[in-house]
């Protein structure tokens, strides 16, 4: 897995300025007002970093954004990177301004001069997300150097509220290697092969294989794997941190680690994105590693569904009918609609075996979801107001954009079947919320529930405030909020 860059909080020690080498970060309020670690760099650079704040460029900077200056004299540093940020900053403006050093760091060691400033974890934790880069499979990688230390007033705590930052980090940067790799690599075996790793962190793990799905009844997974060369499985995730008698939060991930379209084959342009079609399981991955690194007082069980959808004389056929584990007969119209056949099993199994307080499923589902929402927001649709809200709330707080869709009779009515209980598509129009629907059949009536089709934000082509270009980890902080806030217990 991608390492996070080493990060140590130390006291401001500002005689140690002029002998560092590597770059130099320091923060300047609008105002243009130097604080102890920027008046020492002033000195040091006889004043040219005073003439740069009060520049007109200077001015028209944003929060968070930071200007280079190069081989400034009287450091040995290489650059000292001035950074614009308000001295009553958000979190999001923090966690930017972290971001932007990251991105201008390269292999340098980076020294940071944080002295006062508020919210020094936050920075810590966009510096932390941003400095990622995915180097696996090209033959000359570069290699991941340097480290960070940022000199602030109170080192230590900076550094107890930075821990728990950081361990969303890292489940965040695992949710990228997973979504990122490719699919002759990630097999579902290895998938569950790196599941099975957590174990060490304390997490319970079961892989669930073919011949224990076909006698749970799982045939609805188990019909979009049979085309593939590659085992169908369900790995189980527990974190029990919480309460012994606290019913769980379940999360349900699709893992279809590549989606040709089965025989409803996709176009070739852009197939080769279908490396990400497991996002869904990659972010339940990433939430579970963080909340075992944090040691979450909490009880949340993850579920993937690992499956891959591929042509062959073996695969499902449109117009064949399916009888999923609930019982209810699905007439499959469309075999790259496959997503909601591996979840709907995979629901019906959390709620049967651990009758969750909640439900989230998470799934690369539909590209219609794209097509109204962009790469900005996630869709969400859920059957609990209260629920849906807190969840809403966890997702802005973390600036990951989220939006609720509807969802009513009139869509459900969509997926009738002639020869089946239901169809596994309504049609084009509002594609994405037949898709919800579909899954809503599978939900039961107790259970609150949340369902995020997160297609246009799992990876996307230009970078975000705190990914480069590709998989962004979406979800991973969202959900760790989400658990912090409402299934915590003392």
């Amino acid at each position: 897995m991608t390492d996070l860059t080493p990060i140590r909080f130390s006291p401001t020690d500002i005689d140690k300025i002029a002998a560092h080498e590597g770059r130099i970060a320091v923060f300047v309020n609008p105002e243009g007002r130097l604080d102890a670690g920027a008046r020492r760099v002033n000195k040091l650079m006889r004043g040219a970093l005073a003439r740069l704040v009060e520049g007109e460029a200077f001015a028209k900077m944003k929060p968070g954004q930071s200007v280079a200056m190069a081989y400034p004299a009287g450091l040995a540093a290489e650059a000292v990177d001035v950074v614009h940020l308000p001295r009553r900053i958000s979190v999001r403006e923090a966690r930017r301004a972290g971001a932007s050093l990251a991105k201008a760091r390269g292999t340098a060691d980076l020294l940071v001069l944080a002295a006062g400033m508020r919210r020094v974890a936050e920075m810590a934790f966009g510096l932390a997300m941003r400095d990622y880069g995915f180097e696996d499979h090209k033959s000359a990688p570069k290699e991941r150097e340097g480290s960070v230390t940022i000199m602030c007033s109170k080192p230590d705590a900076a550094q107890a509220q930075a821990e728990p930052l950081m361990a969303v980090a890292e489940g965040a940067f695992m949710t990228r290697d997973l979504t990122n790799a490719p699919a002759n690599v990630l097999t579902t075996t290895e998938f569950a092969d790196r599941l099975a790793a957590m174990e060490k962190l304390g997490l319970k793990i079961e892989v669930l294989e073919e011949a224990e799905l076909e006698e749970l009844g799982m045939r609805t997974l188990l019909c979009v794997g049979q085309g593939s060369d590659s085992p169908s499985k369900v790995v189980v995730m527990r974190w029990e941190g919480g309460a012994g008698d606290a019913a769980p939060l379940a999360l349900v991930g699709k893992g279809v680690v590549f989606d040709t379209g089965g025989i409803s084959l996709k176009p070739g342009a852009g197939m080769e994105d279908m490396t990400m079609d497991m996002g869904g399981a990659a972010v339940v991955a990433g939430v579970m590693r963080s909340l075992a690194l944090r040691k979450a007082r909490a009880n949340v069980v993850g579920l993937v569904g690992l499956v891959e959808n591929m042509p062959s004389g073996n695969a499902t056929r449109p117009g064949d009918v399916i009888t999923s584990m609930k019982g209810d007969t699905v007439e499959v119209i469309n075999t790259d609609a496959e997503g909601r056949l591996v979840l709907c099993d995979v629901m019906w199994y959390a709620q049967d075996r651990f009758k969750p307080a909640a439900m989230i499923d998470l799934a690369t589902l539909t590209g219609a979801i794209i097509i109204g929402l962009g790469h900005e927001n996630a869709g969400v649709f859920s059957n609990n107001d209260g629920f849906c809200a807190e969840f809403l709330k966890a997702a802005e707080a973390e600036g990951e954009g989220a939006w609720r869709l509807p969802l009513g009779q009139a869509y459900d009515d969509m997926l009738k079947s002639r020869i089946a209980d239901m169809k596994n598509i309504g049609g084009r129009a509002g594609g994405s919320i037949t898709a919800a629907q579909f899954l809503q059949r599978f939900v039961k009536e107790e259970t609150p529930w949340i369902h995020l089709d997160i297609a246009g934000v799992a990876s996307v082509k230009s970078e975000t405030a705190l990914a480069p270009t590709g998989a962004t980890g979406w979800g991973v902080a969202a959900l760790n909020r989400l658990v912090a806030d409402r299934f915590e217990t003392e």
